[in-house]
């Protein structure tokens, strides 16, 4: 019988499986794909942002689900000691706007082989190509079922990870093993993913990318969420970063409320010009009106808005497009000022969970005791990473969730394994 196995050689598996084999503890980590840390090869465009360089208060709030149950796995390992780790592992990183951490070389694979090296340096023993159908809890022990036979383990960690990017092996396993354990899960909504729209004018302005915009998503009349930053239009609707954690607040209030998109009446507002408050805006406008004054309105607002984009408001206005710009009257000029600065974009909803780059929901954290990660219900069973109901923004949260929940188990396990 085997001390421990690690279910899923991810983020959070390949850290629990070095902590708990560093505290001297047999350990064995299975993974389902013929390498390990396939997720994380494609994360921040396959450069690998890793962390966010900030401190601990910083990072609880980019936590969107649950962040009080991250409090101690984050006084377990920090930002700064995820960066010192994979720096000791031979893989200098940098930290770069907003505080995001990448590998020097801008190489996601180099932070892989930096946590392979910190998991072989444990004297974790690692099997790929070890597929895990369940895990059924015994009497005093597991039996961990694979495609090769049984495996009996006095401990389990299982961090399989969530739906998303199902083509690197998140496909639900650990939920439906959850599941057959009778472990809440909380049914899994894509987060951190582009937001659809039926407005023709999002295909007509596809590939046109807003910067230095305020986009504020309102759910129901009430704002859920406001951020200044880069947006995107695209054929199906919108995206880009704050798009992106929009939707993360989307998803959290569409399940706090048990409701649902298109019903829930979502609408993202665009401050096109954020930077400029109504009354300089407004000032800004009839210098161009009159500057222009003898073009038709359409054409007036070339210095203003670009190109794609000016039909599309021009429309919003209700503005005649062909009234000369000398002739726009107080209302009309108000109209176009309106619309600047409150660019309406109704949204329908989000795209599939596989394209999201987090799973929201998950393994309920009421299950899970937060400082060694162990059930409940199960003593010597442990869970982390993206399998359980935590969520965070962009900016290299997420891994960070992963890094310190996957350390937590680790040593929760060998805790326990020692007692």
């Amino acid at each position: 019988m085997k001390e421990l196995i690690v279910i899923g050689a991810g983020a959070a598996g390949m850290m629990a499986a070095a902590a708990a084999s560093a505290a001297g503890v047999d350990t064995t980590l299975l993974e389902k794909n013929a390498k390990v840390g396939r997720k994380i090869g494609i994360t921040g465009k396959g450069r690998c942002n890793l962390t966010n360089n900030c401190d601990s208060k910083t990072y609880i709030e980019n936590v969107v689900t649950n962040p009080r149950f991250m409090y101690s796995a984050i006084r377990g390992l920090s930002p700064q000691d995820m960066m010192a780790l994979v720096e000791a592992e031979g893989t200098p990183v940098k930290t770069e706007r907003g505080g995001r951490v990448f590998p020097v070389s801008d190489r996601a694979f180099d932070v892989i082989d930096a946590l392979l090296r910190h998991v072989k340096r444990s004297g974790a023993k690692i099997l790929c190509d070890t597929p895990v159908k369940e895990v059924l809890a015994k009497n005093g022990y597991f039996e961990v079922v694979t495609e090769q036979g049984g495996l009996e383990a006095r401990a389990v960690i299982i961090a399989t990870g969530g739906l998303s990017y199902p083509t690197t092996g998140s496909t639900g396993d650990g939920h439906r093993m959850a599941k057959a354990l009778e472990l809440s899960v909380i049914e899994p909504r894509p987060a951190l993913i582009p937001l659809t729209s039926g407005e023709k004018f999002c295909r007509d302005l596809m590939g046109l990318s807003l910067k230095n915009v305020r986009a504020t998503l309102t759910v129901s009349g009430e704002e859920v969420y406001s951020d200044f930053g880069e947006m995107l239009f695209t054929h199906f609707g919108v995206s880009g970063p704050i798009v992106l954690s929009a939707s993360s607040y989307l998803q959290s209030w569409l399940r706090r409320k048990k409701k649902s998109l298109p019903d829930a009446g979502a609408v993202l507002h665009i401050d096109l010009k954020a930077s400029l408050s109504e009354e300089v805006l407004d000032q800004r406008l009839l210098r161009d009106l009159a500057k222009y004054s003898s073009r038709d309105f359409q054409n007036a607002l070339a210095d203003l808005l670009p190109r794609r984009l000016i039909p599309v408001v021009v429309k919003k206005t209700g503005v005649n497009p062909f009234k000369k710009a000398g002739e726009i009257s107080r209302e009309e000029r108000r109209a176009l000022l309106q619309t600047l600065k409150d660019f309406q974009v109704p949204i329908s909803g989000t795209r599939p969970l596989e394209e999201a780059i987090i799973t929201a929901g998950g393994v309920d954290v009421k299950e899970i005791v937060p400082g060694t990660m162990m059930v409940k219900k199960y003593p010597g069973l442990f869970m982390a990473g993206e399998l359980l109901d935590v969520d965070a923004l962009t900016g290299g949260f997420n891994l960070q969730s992963a890094f310190a929940m996957g350390k937590a188990a680790g040593e929760g396990a060998a805790a326990y394994l020692q007692n």
